[in-house]
C-alpha cells in the first residue's frame, strides 16, 4: 500500500499478518529497504500484524529533497500508522532504523508499545563520522551512483567471516542497497549527520526494549550493545553471535526468535 506524508511523499508499505492483531512496525536501516526483514515474515505474521516501509527515499517510495532528518522520517511512521487507524504500536528499528524508532518514542511516547534497537545505538555521531558521511554524499551525488556506498559500507555491514565466505549474502545486500537512488542515499547520509543523541530519553522509557547485537559487528561493538541494553529500565540483550551489523541477513532465524519472544512476552 501506499500512503503520502504531508509534503506529499509517497511512502511504499508491505502490510502482512492479521488485521485485528498487535501492530509492529519493522523500519530497515542504511543503505537498505524493507527487503532485509524479509526472512523474519514467516514467524511474525503468526501473531501479528506487520507493517514494512520503505523510508522516503528508499526502495519504492518516493524521493523528495533532503536532508531526511531522523525526526522527519518518524513522522512519516506516525503517518502510517494513521492512514491504518492503528493508535499504538511497538517498533523495531535496525541501525538507522533504530534512530527513527528512538526519535519516534520521543515524539509519539504514548503512542509506542514496544521497542527493539537491531545492531543500533544512542548516541550521535562524532563530528569526523559526520564529515565522512557527508564527503560521502557529496561524491554519489558527483558520480550518479550508489557504488561509492556499497564499496564503503559492505565491508563493514557483515562479519568478517560472512564477507570472506558467503557470497550469497554479499550478493544479497549489495542487491537489496542498489535498490535505492543516489539522491535518496545523498539525502539520507546528511540527515544521520545531523541526528541528535538519544542517551537523554532511554531512562524514561518504561517500555519492553530488545537489543539485538551481531557478536562480530565491526559498527557496534558488542560492549556498547551491552551498554545501550543497560540504560534502559527494561531493556534487555540478545545476542547473534556470528553476526555482523546485518543479523537479520547473516543469523535471520536469530533475529526472528528474538523479536517473536520480545513481541509476545
Amino acid at each position: 500500500m501506499q500512503v503520502f506524508a504531508d509534503d506529499g511523499t509517497r511512502i511504499d508499505v508491505s502490510v502482512d499478518g492479521r488485521e485485528r492483531a498487535a501492530a509492529v512496525v519493522l523500519i530497515h536501516g542504511f543503505p537498505m529497504t524493507r527487503a532485509i526483514w524479509d526472512a523474519q515474515m514467516e514467524t511474525l505474521v503468526t501473531s501479528s500484524r506487520v507493517l514494512r516501509p520503505d523510508l522516503r527515499g528508499a526502495g519504492t517510495s518516493s524521493v523528495p529533497d533532503g536532508p531526511y532528518l531522523m525526526e522527519r522520517l518518524a513522522a512519516d511512521i506516525a503517518t502510517l500508522l494513521d492512514s491504518l487507524g492503528i493508535e499504538r504500536a511497538a517498533l523495531a528499528g535496525h541501525s538507522m532504523g533504530g534512530y527513527v524508532a528512538l526519535a519516534f518514542a520521543r515524539m509519539f511516547t504514548e503512542r509506542i508499545t514496544r521497542l527493539a534497537l537491531v545492531a543500533s545505538r544512542l548516541r550521535a555521531d562524532t563530528p569526523q563520522e559526520a564529515a565522512a558521511r557527508y564527503a560521502l554524499a557529496d561524491r554519489v551525488e558527483r558520480e550518479g551512483s550508489v557504488d561509492p556506498v556499497i564499496e564503503a559500507y559492505l565491508p563493514k555491514l557483515l562479519a568478517p567471516e560472512t564477507f570472506a565466505a558467503r557470497d550469497e549474502v554479499v550478493e544479497r545486500t549489495a542487491a537489496i542497497a542498489r535498490q535505492n537512488a543516489p539522491p535518496g542515499i545523498a539525502a539520507t547520509l546528511r540527515g544521520l549527520a545531523l541526528r541528535v543523541t538519544s542517551e537523554d530519553i532511554a531512562e524514561d522509557l518504561e517500555i519492553p526494549v530488545l537489543v539485538v547485537a551481531g557478536g562480530a559487528d565491526c559498527v557496534v561493538s558488542l560492549d556498547e550493545a551491552r551498554c545501550v541494553a543497560g540504560r534502559f529500565p527494561r531493556g534487555e540483550l540478545v545476542v547473534c553471535a556470528r553476526a555482523g551489523h546485518l543479523p537479520m541477513l547473516e543469523e535471520p532465524e536469530c533475529v526472528a526468535d528474538a523479536l517473536a519472544g520480545w513481541l509476545t512476552g
